[in-house]
């Protein structure tokens, strides 16, 4: 697990010192050296390496990781450049598309997000392979729930995109009046039926972060070329 080295540790530092991130840590640990474990060990951390927390704009909160080899890199709702494009993901580019003309590109790889201050952040953020959710209450909700608390608590505008149920759980920890709360349904096929499609996350996002004096995110991810 590569350990947060940039602005995070100050507000997370504390947690890796409690008993139950020990007991996490040690779970984790096991479950990587006696079956397979998505992402990989190295990824875990990414959104928080990708996203510094004096850079972060937007928050778009996600379950767990994806199950199915090579998908998930450590960022809700993005995969692997070469892997196909889960199905969820297949509809956030549909709502994109339809909400500010994006072109629907052919991979999946939303690092680019990640880079303009949009935090992907699963709330478990490992899981066993073949096996959704199977990390589900074994420490790391309190650890992304301490990461949610801190950006609750910044002074400057932040937008929460909140899809499902499990995201719109956290809107109770979101209390400060400087920032933006967008709800709907989860992208899923099963799902994004009853109000994904037409909500619009993209284009409110983007006039708020502009009404507030920030520069918008650029949504478009481009076409990745094979050689």
């Amino acid at each position: 697990m590569a350990m947060i080295e940039n602005d995070w540790l100050s507000v997370l530092g504390e947690e890796f010192k409690k008993p139950y991130y020990r007991e996490l840590y040690q779970f984790v640990r096991k479950e990587y050296n006696t079956t397979q474990v998505f992402p990989p060990a190295e990824d875990i951390f990414n959104a928080f390496h990708l996203t510094p927390l004096g850079k972060v704009k937007v928050v778009i909160i996600g379950q767990d990781p994806y199950h199915n080899v090579g998908q998930a890199h450590g960022l809700c709702f993005s995969v692997k450049p070469e892997v196909e494009i889960p199905p969820s993901l297949v509809n956030i580019y549909q709502e994109l598309h339809d909400d500010l003309g994006c072109y629907i590109p052919n991979n999946g790889y939303l690092v680019k997000w990640a880079k303009q201050g949009v935090l992907m952040l699963n709330t478990v953020l490992t899981v066993r392979a073949h096996q959704a959710n199977s990390h589900h209450g074994k420490g790391w909700e309190q650890f992304t729930d301490a990461a949610i608390k801190a950006l609750n608590s910044q002074d400057r505008p932040i937008v929460f995109i909140l899809w499902g149920r499990p995201a719109q759980m956290k809107k109770s920890m979101l209390d400060n009046p400087h920032h933006l709360i967008l709800e709907a349904p989860h992208p899923s096929p099963l799902s994004a039926y009853r109000g994904f499609f037409g909500s619009r996350p993209f284009s409110k996002t983007n006039r708020f972060l502009q009404e507030h004096g920030e520069t918008p995110i650029d949504w478009q991810i481009e076409n990745i070329t094979c050689n």
